[in-house]
């Protein structure tokens, strides 16, 4: 089995590259799905998250707001830092669980924001990061989400910056182009990866 962790800050591209590796045969993990998985009602980390932020962030029906939920953190680096010890560690094991599924002759895909150490960093075998410009960034998160230059800023600030992910990856994948070009690089270094 090959493991590769896809990962890179919002409006990268990091979405889109998994899905060309799926379309090369790789199965892939996507850490936010999983990530809305664990905060559905009755489980735990729903649990801790309303412990530590409050009831303000249920819906009417006692489902999570990602909303409001967003709303706070991506204004507050400590609160965001809070969710993410919450939620990190359920994902991390949901991750892992799902390696488990998977047979041993398949190439996986593990395509997470947050390169955490626990359930991304210690289970692949290289990390992709995919990188593009702040403004290439921000104009593709505002035509696919509906927020403001300054909602996108606030979220890109708050995340990891390229640096980081410059200084973990194995590759780097740069994503100011078409999606052609894009597809070309990642052709290029799946199959470098198997020679």
């Amino acid at each position: 089995m090959r493991i590769i962790g896809v990962t890179g800050g919002i409006g990268s591209g990091k979405s889109t590259v998994s899905k060309i590796l799926a379309s090369f045969g790789a199965q892939v993990i996507d850490a936010d799905v999983l990530a809305r998985q664990i905060v559905q009602k009755g489980q735990k980390a729903l649990e801790e998250i309303v412990n530590y932020f409050g009831e303000a962030v249920l819906d009417s029906e006692g489902n999570l707001d990602r909303k409001k939920l967003s709303g706070i953190v991506f204004k507050d680096k400590k609160k965001l830092e809070a969710l993410n010890s919450i939620t990190h560690k359920y994902i991390a094991g949901k991750i892992i669980e799902e390696i488990k599924k998977i047979n041993e002759d398949e190439t996986v895909v593990v395509d997470a924001p947050i390169p955490i150490e626990h359930g991304f960093i210690d289970v692949v075998d290289e990390i992709w990061a995919v990188i593009a410009d702040k403004e290439v960034r921000i104009k593709r998160v505002m035509e696919r989400s509906g927020l403001t230059y300054n909602e996108v800023e606030d979220r890109i600030n708050s995340q990891l910056s390229d640096e980081f992910y410059l200084s973990i990856s194995d590759r780097v994948i740069v994503n100011n182009g078409s999606v052609e070009e894009l597809r070309l690089q990642v052709e290029k270094y799946f199959f470098i990866s198997f020679t």
